[in-house]
Formats: structure tokens, C-alpha cells, sequence
């Protein structure tokens, strides 16, 4: 080597780096001063962050005035992911946050620490909360702080929100859907609806903002815009409720239908068709060839792929069928497609109703019903299950670090993914979360997660339900 050309050994030394765990690299720093020079370099470190997250934010690692750096940033958010793994005391900080006179109907992020955009320490997370109390309330989770409190109404029903559009969206028990301003509780826009249930689903086409809404009488009616101005409706599930209403990814179709009716199929809605209808035209529909839906997802890492729960010919049998939707255009027509891909029963052994279903990418099915979870590939294999709550799930979070079981049993049970070299990604069951005492609280009912935190709602022995926040800080 070219002692004259110390960059060569400095090149030399970085390409050799490459094949060191973050350890040894630590290590390698304090050997010498040209160790150390190698074994700074940004390259390595966002080259490992790259290979460990496959998505990084390298803006937001910490404030502003903290020094940016991809090491800092691998550093932290490897010790941030230690302690929500481990979920040891002192690792985490919880706060109740207690002022609702009555049941906790729904809760939502507002601003959040997205594992696509993880703001890893972000302090001013924020979560609304919804209640029969008719108060919609939003909460600084890490300080434990209410922020604003919304003037009271009927009882509310259902809560969703918008973070790009810092809006939040509640329907209550008349049937009224109002928008409020996240920052400050302002109400924006309301529209009546004369449903004592609305489902509620908001997605943006276009930087175009629209607002589903599923009705009582089994209608489905598309809201535009923040005045919430009606584009369109149409009938999917007449006389029965619209209970099960998503939005694809490329955000080109709706599924709606009802939980309610086991003779009854759920439809695919053109998105196009009712966010800018034509005067001439039905929006256009179809339904999905099953029949007694019991719970839905669409495959977030696909197009328009959609999984379904639902009855089979013998009692108590539930089969899980997937179909890919596409649009085929002709001269003359448009026509929906909806091809089955893959269609396999399931060995629930449950009479529950209450089923729960997500996807964690285009591979890998969540199931929780009664105290159990199960974990199924998409061809039908049982990769995992779980049955560690005392009591019934009553709720799920899914991201793609972790997921998270909230049950009546008031506590929480959180598990992390990890990829095996022979099974591919399993889960691994890590802690409980616990959420206080059952001679205050009945159980947890809802639960809601951002990269570094989760919150609950606890029902109140008393009427008045108290949400819990667990904050991962690095």
C-alpha cells in the first residue's frame, strides 16, 4: 500500500467496515486516529440504517439544533426499538388522561411518529379521543396535557382523522358529521346525515379530500372537500348498516358492507364513480362473491388487493378468500373485476362475531378473535398464534414493527416482528402493558399506536373511561 496516498487506506479501511456489526464499528473508532476517520463516515452508517429499516428520515433525528448524523440516528433509534421491545419499567413513561364524563367511542392519532417518517422524538404526539359524552378531545400524551375540548353535542359515535390535512372528522348519534381543526378544536364544516350509525372513511384522490360516510339504512355517501359538500350515494346494503368501509392503497376503490347479514356480500365501489359522478351514470359497483363478512383488510403493500373473512357452508367455519380488483375498460363499458387469488378455511373454533383482521405487508395476516391471535401467510399456513389474553381482544394495532392486542382483561399485549431465516417473518410474544386496577376499570376497548407509543382506552367502572399512554423515549 501507497503510505504517500492515505486516502487508499482510508478507502481500503471503509470497504473493510462494511463487513462489521454496529459493535464492532463502535469499537473500531477508538483504535486510532485513521480507525476512527473510516469508521465515521456517514456512508457506513446510512448504509447500515438502509439495511436495517430499508426506510429512513434523516431529517428528523432530533431537533434542530442537535448535531445530524446518520450514526446518531442509527444509535437512537436502535436503543428506542430496544426499549419498546423489552418493555421494561423506566423504559417507557405512562400517563392517564382522564376527563371524559362517559364511554370512549374511538381514538385517533393527530400528529404521530409514522414508521414510514419516524420523527423518533417527536415530544408533542397528540391523540383525540371521541365519546358518548359528546366532547371530542385532544390530548399531548407524553405531558399527559388536554389540549382543547370541543363544545358539547350528542353522544359521538365514531372519530377518524386527517393528519396531512390536520383535520378531525365525528359522526354522532343524529347522524351529524362534523370536521374540527386539529391545532385549535375549531369546528370547520358539518353535514346531517339522519343516521343514528355512520361509518367513516376518509382518503384524498388528487389532493383532493372526500369523506365516506356509511349509513344506517345500508347507504354509502361520498362528502367533498372541507365544506363537506355530498358528491354522490348509493346503496349497498339495504336496510342493513354499513358497518366494514375501506379504501385501497392506490386509493381507486371502496369496500363496503355489512357484518350484519350472513346472506349478504360486501361490494367494490369505483372510487372515481362516486367522487366525481357522472349525471348520466350509477356509480359503478360490484359485489365480492362471498357471503356473511365478518371482517376485511385490504393487503397494504398491493394495489387493490383485498382479504376477507367469511362464512362457509357449515356452521362456524369461516374461510379467508382473497381477491385482486381491477378495472377493465372497452369501447363501449367499464367493467369491475374481482378475481379470487386465494381462498383457504380458517381453524378459528370460535362462535365470536368479533373478529379482527389486518395485514402486515403483502405476506402476512393478523387475526385476533376471542383471546387468541393468529398469524397466517397469505397462501393459508399458520405461522404463528397466541393465547395469553385471560379475557376477549377487544382491539388490534398492526405496524410494521410490532403488533399490539388490547383486551378486557385491561391489559395490552405487545409483540414484535422478526425475520426468520427458515420460516421468513414470525412474531415473538415480548410484555404485557397493564392497565390499572379492575376495581376502576372494566377492560380495554380501543387501542391506538404511532412508532414509539401506544394508547388505550380503559372502561370506567364508573361511566367515565380513562385513556392510557404508553411514550418509548430514546
Amino acid at each position: 500500500m501507497d503510505l504517500h496516498h492515505p486516502h487508499l487506506i482510508g478507502d481500503c479501511l471503509i470497504h473493510i467496515f462494511t463487513f462489521l456489526t454496529e459493535e464492532d464499528l463502535i469499537s473500531a473508532t477508538s483504535v486510532c486516529k485513521d480507525w476512527h476517520e473510516a469508521a465515521e463516515t456517514p456512508w457506513l452508517w446510512r448504509r447500515m440504517c438502509l439495511q436495517r429499516w430499508s426506510f429512513c428520515n434523516f431529517a428528523v433525528p432530533g431537533s434542530e439544533h442537535v448535531n445530524h448524523s446518520w450514526k446518531r440516528y442509527f444509535l437512537r433509534r436502535c436503543h428506542l426499538e430496544m426499549k419498546m421491545t423489552e418493555g421494561r419499567s423506566g423504559g417507557y413513561i405512562c400517563k392517564s388522561l382522564r376527563g371524559h364524563t362517559g364511554r370512549v367511542v374511538g381514538l385517533v392519532y393527530l400528529q404521530g411518529n409514522s414508521a414510514q417518517l419516524p420523527h423518533l422524538w417527536n415530544s408533542s404526539a397528540t391523540v383525540c379521543s371521541a365519546s358518548t359524552d359528546g366532547t371530542v378531545r385532544a390530548w399531548n400524551i407524553q405531558k399527559g396535557e388536554l389540549l382543547w375540548c370541543s363544545p358539547v353535542q350528542s353522544p359521538l359515535t365514531a372519530i377518524v382523522s386527517d393528519e396531512q390535512r390536520e383535520v378531525v372528522i365525528t359522526a354522532d348519534s343524529t347522524g351529524l358529521i362534523k370536521t374540527w381543526q386539529s391545532r385549535s378544536g375549531q369546528e370547520v364544516a358539518s353535514f346531517a346525515t339522519a343516521s343514528p350509525h355512520c361509518a367513516l372513511l376518509q382518503y384524498n384522490v388528487n389532493n383532493n379530500w372526500f369523506l365516506t360516510v356509511g349509513t344506517s339504512q345500508g347507504s354509502v355517501c361520498t362528502l367533498a372537500d372541507s365544506a363537506l359538500t355530498k358528491s354522490s350515494s348509493v346503496m349497498v346494503c339495504d336496510t342493513f348498516k354499513v358497518n366494514l368501509l375501506l379504501v385501497s392503497p392506490d386509493k381507486k376503490w371502496i369496500t363496503a358492507g355489512t357484518k350484519d347479514n350472513d346472506d349478504l356480500s360486501p361490494k367494490v365501489i369505483y372510487t372515481e364513480s362516486v367522487t366525481s359522478p357522472s349525471e348520466d351514470e350509477d356509480p359503478l359497483c360490484r359485489s365480492v362473491p362471498v357471503a356473511g363478512c365478518q371482517a376485511a383488510v385490504f393487503i397494504p403493500t398491493q394495489p387493490a388487493r383485498l382479504a376477507v373473512i367469511h362464512h362457509n357452508e357449515r356452521p362456524n367455519n369461516k374461510v379467508l378468500s382473497v381477491f385482486d380488483v381491477t378495472l377493465k375498460k372497452t369501447k363501449y363499458k367499464s367493467e369491475i373485476q374481482v378475481q379470487q387469488v386465494e381462498s383457504f378455511s380458517l381453524t378459528l373454533n370460535t362462535w365470536s362475531s368479533n373478529i379482527l383482521l389486518e395485514a402486515r405487508d403483502s405476506n402476512c395476516l393478523v387475526l385476533a378473535a376471542d383471546q387468541t391471535l393468529w398469524v397466517y401467510s397469505l397462501k393459508g399456513a399458520l405461522l404463528a398464534s397466541f393465547k395469553e389474553h385471560t379475557m376477549p381482544i377487544s382491539s388490534m394495532c398492526v405496524d410494521s414493527f410490532r403488533v399490539v392486542t388490547a383486551s378486557q382483561d385491561l391489559s395490552l399485549r405487545v409483540l414484535t416482528w422478526r425475520s426468520d431465516r427458515d420460516r421468513g417473518l414470525t412474531l415473538e410474544s415480548r410484555y404485557h402493558l397493564l392497565g390499572g386496577s379492575h376495581t376502576m376499570s372494566r377492560g380495554f376497548t380501543h387501542v391506538a399506536c404511532d412508532y414509539s407509543s401506544i394508547v388505550a382506552s380503559a372502561e370506567g367502572n364508573d361511566g367515565k373511561d380513562v385513556l392510557k399512554a404508553y411514550t418509548f423515549t430514546s
